[in-house]
Order: structure tokens, then sequence, then C-alpha cells
């Protein structure tokens, strides 16, 4: 009888262990991670993973497991397996979220997005809109594969003065971790003068190429030369160029507006505490772009505008407390009608949305410079 008991209840733990792994998958808790993004990742809802782990905290701890209801068991998903790995996710278009930004979040190039997702290139993002996510074994990764192996060329690129690793990224069509992956010397710092090699198509490198004569072309010819200084403003000095400004400028804003709240720190440039500049040092440096570290030396960069002419990313400066230098400086957010509203580290509110509509930011108004283009 005894036997005969433990025969059972052995029994019934090989059930109850197979019946976990059928239908449950586990899942490493990564940074960023939140139940909303998890649930999304495998089509459920925030309440389906809470009560698969009743015991887990409210806030995940980095490199902890969480069980996920599994909604394929393992017998679908091996008669399913090569269309998994043909399908590509999808992705559901959140508001203020932008190309550039998703195109992080799965690790996959704005160029791959657009190439699965053709009607991007000409209606853009719609809240809402479900695009699809090239997955591993899709684009991204079958780029070595033979068929395209010989499409690939490998181009020598001189790093120049100013220039950033997201902008050289985005003229190629590649992330930034692609650029570093390709060229490991640059992981820490992007040196004036370096050679990358950077793998593209034939086509992307005869564009390059022809790009590259037009360039040389421009600078023998001085007539040329001249008619592009026309175009730029004569206070210009050290403006960012860079492709997919827009996308750029979203992911700034909320980069910067993400640390609303954190307190004011002399001297500070991270979430322990920012000081004016420190705000904007840190923000602009999240995406490779280097600015100088007092508000008085952001103000000599770029190239000064009219307040009627600022825009989203425009660096808004001030005279506070009397003084007859510039001593304070924000990030515009938005601008309606005459009002900017902009983005700082205040040294009584900390980092907070303020506008020039408010008679003491209205009275120390200084200028708008613009560092991007």
């Amino acid at each position: 009888m005894i036997f005969r008991f433990r025969f059972v209840f052995i029994f019934f733990l090989f059930s109850v262990s197979t019946f976990s792994q059928e239908n449950y998958l586990k899942h490493t808790i990564s940074k960023g991670d939140n139940l909303y993004n998890i649930a999304k990742k495998y089509g459920l809802k925030p309440k389906d993973i809470e009560n698969a782990n009743p015991d887990a905290p409210k806030i995940l701890k980095l490199n902890s497991i969480l069980l996920i209801p599994n909604s394929n068991p393992p017998q679908e998903i091996k008669s399913n397996q090569s269309a998994t790995q043909t399908n590509p996710g999808l992705h559901e278009v959140l508001a203020k979220e932008t190309l550039w930004g998703i195109s992080k979040k799965y690790k996959v190039s704005v160029e791959d997005l657009k190439k699965v997702n053709p009607s991007l290139e000409t209606e853009g993002l719609k809240i809402g809109q479900q695009i699809v996510i090239p997955s591993e074994g899709n684009l991204v990764v079958q780029r070595p594969a033979e068929n395209t192996q010989s499409e690939l060329v490998e181009v020598s690129r001189e790093v120049k003065q100013k220039e950033t690793k997201y902008a050289i990224a985005k003229e190629f069509g590649i992330t930034v971790a692609e650029l570093e992956k390709q060229n490991p010397d640059i992981r820490n710092k992007l040196p004036i003068g370096y050679t990358l090699k950077i793998l593209t198509s034939k086509e992307k490198a005869a564009s390059l190429q022809s790009l590259k004569a037009e360039q040389e072309t421009n600078t023998v010819n001085p007539s040329v030369q001249v008619a592009d200084d026309t175009a730029i403003k004569k206070d210009s000095s050290s403006v960012i160029r860079v492709s997919n400004y827009s996308e750029l400028v979203d992911q700034l804003v909320i980069n910067a507006t993400e640390n609303i709240g954190t307190r004011y720190r002399s001297g500070g440039t991270t979430k322990a505490g920012f000081d004016c500049s420190g705000l904007m040092y840190s923000t602009f440096g999240n995406f490779d772009i280097k600015l100088p570290r007092s508000s008085i030396e952001q103000s000599r960069i770029g190239t000064k505008v009219n307040p009627e002419e600022a825009q989203k990313g425009d660096l808004i400066f001030f005279k506070t407390n009397g003084r007859s230098r510039i001593n304070h400086v924000g990030m515009v957010v938005e601008v309606v009608d005459e009002e900017i509203k902009f983005v700082h580290s205040s040294t009584h509110g900390g980092v907070i949305i303020s506008s020039t509509k408010e008679p003491y930011y209205e009275r120390t108004f200084s200028q708008v410079n613009r560092v991007l283009e």
C-alpha cells in the first residue's frame, strides 16, 4: 500500500512538471523590462503574467525569472517552427513613438523596418498601427548568407571632425551597435581621422562614392561652394547635420523629459541630479552628440535663430539673477503660437517644463540656438 502511494505521488510530480514545461515559458528579466512590455512581447495581458507569478515582487529584479503562460504547446511549436522562423513579430505603435526608438527597442535598423513595411516611406507612423518587426533569422541575421554576402562590399570611411556614431550609422543604414561590432576600437571613443571599415551593399557603396565625388567637385569649384554658403546663416557655427532629423529630435525630447522630477544638483550629469547644462550635456551625449559642458559654451555653438523660428530640439538660453551673461539653458519641447515650452533643470524645482510666458523666463530670455540640422 505504501509502495503504491509513493508511485502515485511520484507520477503526480512528474505530471505537474510536464504540465509546467508545456504550459509555461521562462523569461529572464533584463534592463528596461516591465510587465507591460513583457506582456506585449508574448502577446499576453499583464494580468496573465501576474496570475502566473503570484509571489513575484512589484518591482522586477534584474536577472530574475518570470513564468510566461505558453499559448503554443511544444508539439504545435514543432509543427510551426519553420513558419515562426520566417514570420517576424508585430509591434503596435504607441503615442510619441518614432521609427528610431522602435529600431533601438528591437535592435534592428530603420532601413530594415522600412524594407518590411514599405508604407512607412510614404505614410510614416500612425498610433495603433501594427508594423512588422524583422526577427532573428530574418533580415538582419541573414545578411551574411550566401545569397546576400556577394552583394556586400567593405567600405573605408574616415571619421571627420564633429561627426557622431549615430550620424555615420544612419548614413550606412545600420545601427550604432552594428557599427561598433564591425569596428571594436570605437566602442569608447570615436577618434577624428580614424578609418572605419563598414560592410554595405554595392548600391549603397556606389551611391556614397558618387556623393563623395560630388563633394570633391564642389570643393574645387568655388562658385558651387559659395552657393552652398549662402544657404547657411552667417552666425552659424558647429551645426551638427544628421539624417532622420525629426526622429532624433523626438528621441531627444523623450529622453530629456523622462528625467522630470529629478532633483537639481550643481555639476550633476546623472539621474542622481542635474544642473541645467548637465541635463543638456547628458541628453545629447546619450545619442553620441557631445556638447560643451557649460551653458555659456553651449550658447556659442549652432545657429542662433529668432524666437519665432524656435522648434523642438533647439537649445534656449537665459540670463537669470540679473547677470549680464548667459547662465541657464534648456531644450525646446513644444512651440505654440508665441509660447515656447522647454525642459530644464531649475535650482528650485529640479527637472521641469517651463514656458517663456512665465514672467521670470520672459524677462530673462536671451536666445535660441539650433544645434542640429
